[in-house]
């Protein structure tokens, strides 16, 4: 995924060094600062995440108001109409997801939930109105459920021995979990974010011989983060 998205904004690159280039010649007379161009930095980077994205809901949310926006200020449609439905489409776009995730990311969800039928080894983490941190160094990983409910966990897997696929079932409620992944596995995550944000910081290309930690993240006005 992180090939494709270099490769989008390689074109997007290209394409503007070229008609820069031709303008500057004469050959061409192509408005590039036409009215509404700034909608442009919403555009453009909402459609590359939306390409190269697992968890398509925001990104999609964003292309689609910078789309509006783009049409509002070609006065296509009214501000002032527009603005009084934003609030109403993003709270609907988020029950869509809500409802549907599973569907979505079926492959990923079938898998987490086999993972979860063994939860009965799974580590327990919890924070409220506090602070936990859990380091797992030479200690073999069986799975783990964190929450952070106004407080913040931290799950070091960094140095962890990870022998088959596990699942990491992380809920951040206004706080924040953070995943330190080792180094020789694959990384899957399977977001909920919902006026907050799952970042997957790992980017690397999947392997079939190595096992895989699955992250299944819900973020409710708060953060889960994998690096």
């Amino acid at each position: 995924m992180k090939k494709i998205g270099n490769t989008l904004w390689g074109i997007v690159l290209i394409a503007l060094g070229l008609i820069i280039g031709l303008n500057a010649l004469g050959l061409t007379n192509i408005n590039i600062f036409f009215t509404g161009w700034w909608t442009l930095f919403i555009i453009v980077p909402s459609l590359i995440e939306f390409i190269r994205s697992n968890n398509k809901m925001w990104s999609f949310i964003w292309l689609v108001i910078g789309v509006v926006l783009l049409l509002c200020a070609q006065n296509i449609l009214s501000f002032s109409v527009i603005g009084k439905l934003i609030f109403p489409f993003i709270l609907v776009m988020i029950g869509i997801n809500i409802i549907f995730k599973d569907t979505f990311q079926k492959k990923i969800a079938d898998k987490i939930k086999t993972l979860n039928s063994n939860k009965g080894n799974f580590e327990e983490y919890c924070a409220t109105f506090g602070e936990q941190k859990a380091d797992l160094s030479g200690q073999e990983f069986k799975g783990a459920n964190l929450d952070a409910i106004f407080g913040s966990v931290t799950l070091d897997l960094s140095k962890a021995i990870i022998k088959q696929d596990q699942v990491v079932n992380a809920n951040a409620i206004f706080g924040g979990v953070e995943i330190r992944v080792p180094t020789g596995v694959n990384i899957k995550v399977k977001a909920t974010p919902i006026f907050g944000g799952v970042d997957n910081k790992i980017r690397t290309e999947y392997n079939e011989s190595l096992p895989t930690i699955y992250i299944n993240g819900t973020a409710i006005f708060g953060g889960v983060e994998i690096k």
